[in-house]
């Protein structure tokens, strides 16, 4: 461990409540969104999940950075979190297969963080007054300089972010010679989504978030998929515009995350920004279809209504979270589509929901079988 001078820093919310620590490396400030997931591990995957865009992540584990990192463990090009917020920051790690340390992965990445902050008390705000934007900072001496910095910070209802984590241009991954074909909407793709899609004999071509369907649909897939992603999903309308036509078409589509929500709005389901959402590793499931439960892997601040899903004649509710009864999971009845509002990637997190992706080819050959014998 190189010893480095840590300087006095705080968290300011923009109801002007403030927590006190320490800083991590360099000076300066970082805004964004205040959230917090409660993995115990994977907060490597966690960094860099582009559905994390421009927010000031608080970590609830009391203890990060003390497995270091690996250039295989992230989800996306870049970190994609505004800042960190935890208790204890480990500037030493354990694990033999690291390649780095964390303080070397946030100086690399640029990443602005600050550490021994009562977290316990401050995701207890969170919890108590929702989420809300916030400022971590060094410049401890000027509070009146960052709750007017903040006041300008735009609230994440409305924001449309999924074009700051969207490719630009399509490109493909996996086999090309592998039997299937899906056409991916990138809102904010996570690579283990592409990885458990390669891995079951697809290939993949990933389109920009602004794509038209008629863009995809020259590519001729087996299927279609809509991602994960940040931001508000209302502002999305070339997405949903997307949705519309594989639904009307009778296309094979499965979405996860802002893709479920997506697919919600597509069908008229209204969402609404929760008062601080579900993240985390640990969130139980109830599958509906099979009685079973299932402890899932969830980052999301926006969820669709459920009494407009209950009383929509052509979608059935699948899976529902046991903490707080949202939806969680949606079937068309007559078409194959369906969605989930968490991660069955698991990056990080347990893997009861993987079955999904099985769900999805399954679909996918059902759909190629009924067109060939029609």
């Amino acid at each position: 461990m190189k010893y480095t001078k840590r300087d006095k820093a705080l968290i300011l919310l923009e109801d002007g409540t403030i927590f006190y620590g320490k800083s991590i490396g360099k000076k300066g400030s970082a805004f964004g969104e205040v959230c917090f997931n409660t993995g115990t591990t994977g907060y490597q995957e966690i960094f860099t999940d582009p559905s994390y865009f421009g927010q000031i992540m608080v970590t609830t584990n009391a203890h990060i950075g003390n497995y270091g990192t690996m250039e295989s463990e992230v989800e996306s090009d870049s970190v994609k979190i505004a800042g960190l917020v935890c208790r204890n920051f480990s500037f030493t790690y354990s694990r033999p297969s690291a390649d780095a340390s964390l303080e070397e992965f946030f100086e690399k990445n640029k990443l602005f963080a600050i550490s021994d902050v009562d977290t316990r008390a401050l995701v207890s705000h969170i919890r108590e007054h929702g989420a809300m934007n916030a400022v971590i900072s060094t410049d401890v001496d000027d509070i009146d300089g960052l709750k007017e910095q903040l006041s300008k910070i735009p609230n994440m209802k409305g924001l449309e972010l999924a074009s700051k984590v969207s490719t630009n241009e399509p490109y493909f991954y996996g086999d090309e010679n592998a039997t299937y074909k899906i056409a991916a909407l990138d809102l904010g793709i996570k690579k283990n989504i592409l990885r458990n899609f390669s891995k079951r004999d697809v290939y993949i071509k990933v389109f920009p978030f602004d794509s038209t369907f008629e863009e995809m649909e020259a590519w001729n897939p087996d299927g279609y998929f809509l991602s994960n992603g940040p931001g508000d999903p209302e502002p999305l309308d070339q997405a949903q515009a997307v949705a519309k036509k594989v639904i009307e078409k009778g296309l094979p589509l499965f979405g996860i995350c802002l893709g479920h929500q997506i697919i919600g709005l597509a069908n008229g389901i209204s969402t609404y920004k929760m008062h601080h959402g579900h993240r985390g590793i640990n969130h139980p499931i109830m599958n509906l279809e099979t009685g079973k439960g299932e402890i899932t892997s969830q980052n999301h601040g926006f969820s669709i209504n459920r009494e407009e899903t209950e009383n929509h004649p052509d979608i059935k509710i699948t899976h529902v979270h046991l903490n707080d009864q949202t939806v969680a999971g949606i079937r068309m009845k007559n078409k194959p589509v369906f969605s989930v509002q968490y991660h069955p990637e698991a990056s990080p997190g347990p893997h009861d929901a993987s079955y999904l992706f099985d769900e999805f080819l399954e679909t996918i050959k059902k759909h190629s079988n009924s067109s060939v014998t029609s």
